[in-house]
């Protein structure tokens, strides 16, 4: 080995903590029956898809994803999803809120979830803990943050990107030396002062920002939650900065935290184009999900533009244009969507038959003959009648319907509305 080259380090010596999100209140509705991780996206992928994928793309085996609200979607799509070789340590496993003799409380935010479950971690002989979000969308190799956490003899390394002036104020942001040591966090700093006082060093426009993933040294993670902060953030972070050696991974490609309607529906609509930032197109490092047997998507005389469509679909005389399509979803005759995401359908149904001559009341599951969408999400096992039309309502004000939604200008359908034939929203 060359003189001041350090070895690789195994990254089976990893285990990582995957949060599975709190209640997801920015999400609403998607997250009304269900929890943030086990939102769909790309058409037939959940969002906790990603950060599992880059721990096995990483080579990082041992896993626990921590749950508390509406989890039984999430708790369904990993144990059918992720399995590995019996004779090996990899594991995916599920560790949910639970009360015990010595809390009777649930998660009080991500510090004191990591905590509560801490006995179990401490089982393992891995020498890192690697805290990650479930509802971030990115690709990254963890060996990297691992080499450099090495190499620089840190207790905790922080993986950071450089973020503009709008929004820095929503993150956690990092002021660094020449060598990436930390020495001063702020989380979501609004002082214009503080946020000056932050700028990265040689930048004009540019803050170091959190991307909430944390890799510890094993003891030091037992030492920094010997206490009661609930959150890492806002407690555990800004303490471990003056006590231990905290550096910061700067992160140079696609990051995007899927917490907002608005930036989970630009998100899906941004993987339509030809070369978008993040792209579920990537042989090095694929996106693993549930293995489904559907059968190939049929279009009949359509017109498709700068879309996606997953598995199992029918289209017929549609015209599409910058949508997401999601599994087994069904678009009848003479429809045209633009700027949507369909998110298909759990199982196949049906269509209704009617009863003794009386007209059919339930839609067919999907979108019905004739309809006209632009700018919505329609949301799994959504039944939308014939002739419906939700138009653009961009600038409009949030609304909660009886069937639908509105936030930020996009029109959510929840999970098995039913809109009737002839609504207009």
């Amino acid at each position: 080995m060359k003189s001041g080259m350090t070895s690789r380090v195994d990254p089976a010596s990893i285990l990582a903590v995957i949060m599975g999100g709190g209640a997801g209140t920015r999400l609403f509705p998607l997250t009304k029956e269900r929890a943030k991780p086990a939102v769909p996206i790309g058409g037939k992928y959940r969002l906790v898809d990603v950060p599992i994928s880059n721990c096995i793309n990483s080579q990082i085996r041992q896993m626990y994803v921590l749950t508390q609200f509406n989890s039984a979607s999430l708790h369904r799509h990993i144990y059918s999803s992720y399995s590995f070789d019996k004779f090996s340590k990899g594991f995916v496993e599920i560790l949910a809120a639970q009360q015990t003799t010595a809390s009777t409380s649930w998660y009080q935010g991500t510090a004191d979830a990591v905590r509560q479950n801490l006995r179990y971690f401490l089982q393992s002989d891995c020498d890192y803990f690697l805290i990650l979000s479930g509802d971030q969308l990115y690709r990254m190799d963890f060996r990297q943050l691992l080499q450099q956490h090495v190499e620089q003899s840190a207790d905790l390394t922080i993986a950071s990107l450089p973020v503009k002036r709008t929004e820095a104020p929503s993150l956690g942001i990092l002021q660094v030396d020449d060598e990436h040591r930390i020495s001063r966090f702020v989380e979501k700093p609004k002082d214009p002062v503080v946020l000056d006082s932050l700028k990265l060093p040689g930048s004009n426009d540019q803050w170091l920002a959190s991307m909430g993933i944390y890799l510890f040294n094993r003891d030091v993670l037992v030492e920094a939650l010997d206490n009661d902060h609930t959150d890492f953030g806002k407690h555990i972070i800004p303490a471990a900065i003056s006590k231990y050696r905290v550096f910061a991974n700067i992160f140079n490609g696609y990051w995007e935290d899927v917490g907002t309607i608005r930036s989970f529906f630009e998100a899906n609509l941004a993987m339509c184009g030809m070369k978008p930032a993040f792209s579920f197109f990537d042989r090095e490092s694929p996106v693993y999900t549930r293995a489904r047997f559907l059968p190939p998507s049929k279009i009949l005389d359509s017109h498709i533009s700068e879309s996606l469509v997953a598995d199992g679909c029918v289209i017929i005389k549609a015209k599409i244009s910058r949508c997401v399509i999601g599994l087994r979803s069904y678009i009848g005759e003479g429809c045209a969507l633009k700027d949507t995401i369909i998110m298909g359908c759990d199982y196949y149904a049906p269509a209704p038959q009617p009863a003794d001559d009386e007209p059919v009341t339930m839609p067919h599951m999907s979108i019905g003959r004739g309809c006209s969408i632009t700018r919505a999400i329609i949301d799994k096992n959504a039944h939308i009648g014939e002739n419906v039309v939700i138009s653009d309502k961009t600038g409009c004000p949030d609304y909660d319907g009886a069937d639908y939604y509105i936030r930020d200008g996009i029109v959510i359908v929840p999970k098995n509305a039913v809109l009737p034939a002839g609504t207009r929203i």
